[in-house]
């Protein structure tokens, strides 16, 4: 490339006088390789874009660019984050830290690249002759800086049903480094009215054979105050007749109960993560006495009668499924997944 002036004191290619700067023309971005003919405090133009880099590390192979206009891009060596805990697993490029309980995530390396997380909670426990759970809180991002350093893992545990005329209880929070998710919301009940309770996503309202109160109204979701949020509200039952409401979910409230019909739980929402899909935090289904019972989706408990309800998916923070039997369904319990390039 042929030596030319373009200001005083800064010249393009060639051999630069000392203390003067260079400036590498190019139709395309600097690379890693691209070594500086000037070493530190080199310039780099892409004449197609206009954009232009400044050159903070010489290193042959391993060269530093940074952005000094308006656009983004630094051009900077990939460091391979190294860490240990939970189950591994390997996804192309990168490695997958599932925890299904509680532990340590031990970072040795930490690396260029932000980590990808997914935190769900426990999902929430039905109410006897009730309202069904609501979900574990989810969160997700891709945008957590880890240091090296032990992280304690929390994986929330899923509500219980109480059954003995009693609501269902919420579930237990998870938490990695600065993210928590919120347990999910218990389902209401019926014998004395006994209100559903806020969490991820909110727990279903009690149907009212006997009561005209306002026990019947489904719990707020999002109890952490987040945004995005983690979960919705649970559904309200039905006054005077016999169907619970379906729990809230990650993805949409839950449904109302209709005459004798329970509400569907609340949808989740999908994840890949792992490196496939699969489906967290949706609400449980409500109760029915002679009608169609709620259904649920992402892990969330199929509504039923007597003791037909199911409980929450393990792992999926869904919640409880509700029934008009003895109200021991439980939400599942939660599940933390980290994931960052080690390649």
């Amino acid at each position: 490339m042929a030596l030319t002036t373009i200001k005083d004191n800064m010249y393009v290619g060639g051999s630069v006088p000392a203390g003067d700067v260079t400036v590498e023309k190019s139709s395309s971005d600097p690379t890693v390789s691209t070594n500086p003919s000037g070493g530190v405090g080199s310039l780099f133009m892409n004449q197609t874009s206009g954009e232009m880099w400044a050159c903070t590390d010489a290193t042959a192979g391993a060269n530093v660019w940074i952005n000094i206009g308006d656009g983004t891009g630094d051009i900077i060596p990939f460091i391979p984050t190294a860490a240990t805990g939970g189950t591994v697993t390997t996804d192309g490029d990168y490695k997958v830290h599932t925890f299904t309980s509680s532990g340590t995530f031990t970072v040795s390396a930490a690396g260029t690249e932000k980590v990808e997380y997914l935190v769900v909670a426990g999902g929430g426990g039905a109410g006897d002759w009730g309202g069904a759970g609501g979900a574990g809180g989810y969160r997700t991002a891709a945008d957590l800086v880890v240091t090296t350093q032990a992280y304690n893992i929390v994986v929330g545990a899923g509500g219980s049903g109480q059954g003995n005329a009693t609501a269902g209880t919420q579930g237990t929070n998870s938490t990695f480094s600065t993210i928590s998710s919120t347990g999910g919301g218990g389902g209401g009940c019926d014998t004395n009215g006994q209100l559903p309770t806020t969490g991820g996503s909110g727990g279903g309202g009690t149907y009212h054979s006997n009561h005209t109160t306002n026990e019947k109204v489904g719990a707020a979701g999002n109890a952490g105050g987040y945004d995005p949020v983690e979960g919705y509200a649970g559904g309200s039952g039905t006054l005077g007749a016999y169907g619970g409401a379906g729990g809230g979910g990650a993805g949409g409230v839950g449904a109302d109960g209709i005459n004798d019909n329970g509400g569907n739980g609340g949808t989740g929402k999908n994840s890949s993560i792992t490196g496939s899909s699969v489906g967290y935090a949706g609400g449980g289904g409500g109760c029915t006495n002679t009608g169609t019972a709620g259904t649920a989706t992402h892990g969330g408990g199929n509504g039923g009668t007597a003791n037909a309800g199911v409980h929450g998916t393990v792992n999926t923070g869904g919640g409880a499924g509700a029934d008009t039997g003895d109200g021991d369904n439980n939400g599942g319990s939660g599940v933390v997944i980290i994931r960052y390039k080690f390649q």
